[in-house]
């Protein structure tokens, strides 16, 4: 019997000058564990011509964790912070009462032929601390825990598991984790798993049953202590799952809350620009209207 719940394939979407393929929220899963939003950047080409330009944009409710697999990317924001991520490092930005950040190309890269491919993840706040101060944390590559076990090699991006931690401060129970094979291996690590869970397929496939599953989908796993699978020669998967919270979480654009009234109060402090701003920038991403 198979452990998948549901299939969700990667749908595009449209950011401002740049496309990426959605995979959460979907309509029939709008969470799994804390993770609310997973985008998937690229991966692109971009010109001597054409950069990341995403302006300044506000953040309520939520941590935002940003993990490229090539390019680079200049991040600021409105606590004072600017870090230029690269493959294999985290952005982590908590959001908590609110926050503004841009994301662009780097200088140095502005004029040359570059490429960008990545996630971003928004990792929703437990009620208690959804109006904490901002924060950001900036992990570099060689910090995040990762180990070769029968061949295939296993990193933690965030959360907790294996018996090991991440130094990525998140706010609940939750882990990332990236797997990669050279040769076909059996993944059976359930009895590491908690909560709900989910995986993600980068490249390669895997088997689950008599079932199998390639690039660009999500598996949302039934039961986590169940999580067996295939993985094909020169794959990478991600498993990204934890503890849900009891109470619902609702988004609007970059919002994320537990009360629908609070997404109002952003809405309206951003559209009169009371949000903190960012220093060196100019302009702002405005507000989108409505959907009907």
């Amino acid at each position: 019997m198979s452990n998948i719940q549901l299939i969700i394939e990667e749908r595009a979407a449209d950011i401002g000058n740049f496309l990426v393929g959605r995979l959460l929220p979907f309509r029939q899963k709008r969470a799994v564990g804390p993770f609310v939003f997973i985008d998937h950047m690229g991966p692109a080409k971009l010109s001597d011509h054409q950069n990341l330009d995403v302006g300044p944009h506000p953040h309520i409710g939520l941590s935002t964790l940003t993990y490229l697999f090539e390019g680079a990317i200049m991040h600021r924001d409105s606590i004072g912070s600017m870090v230029e991520i690269q493959p294999g490092a985290v952005n982590w930005m908590t959001s908590g009462k609110g926050v503004v950040h841009s994301e662009r190309t780097p200088e140095y890269l502005r004029h040359s032929e570059k490429s960008l491919h990545g996630l971003q993840i928004w990792v929703a706040l437990p009620k208690e601390l959804e109006e904490m101060e901002p924060s950001f944390t900036h992990i570099e590559a060689n910090e995040i825990p990762e180990w070769t076990e029968n061949g295939v090699h296993y990193k933690l991006v965030a959360g907790e598991a294996f018996g090991k931690k991440s130094p990525v401060p998140v706010y609940s129970p939750l882990y990332f984790l990236e797997i990669k094979t050279k040769e076909a291996a059996t993944i059976s690590i359930g009895d590491q798993l908690f909560g709900e869970s989910a995986l993600y397929i980068l490249e390669g496939s895997i088997k689950e049953g008599e079932e199998t599953f390639g690039p660009k989908q999500i598996l949302i796993a039934k039961n986590t202590e169940l999580c067996s699978f295939e993985m094909a020669e020169n794959s990478t998967v991600y498993i990204f799952g934890g503890e849900a919270f009891p109470e619902e979480r609702f988004i609007f654009w970059n919002f994320v809350s537990s009360r629908k009234e609070r997404i109002e109060e952003a809405k309206k402090a951003w559209t009169e620009q009371t949000f903190p701003k960012i220093e060196g920038e100019t302009g702002f991403v405005p507000l989108p209207e409505p959907k009907f």
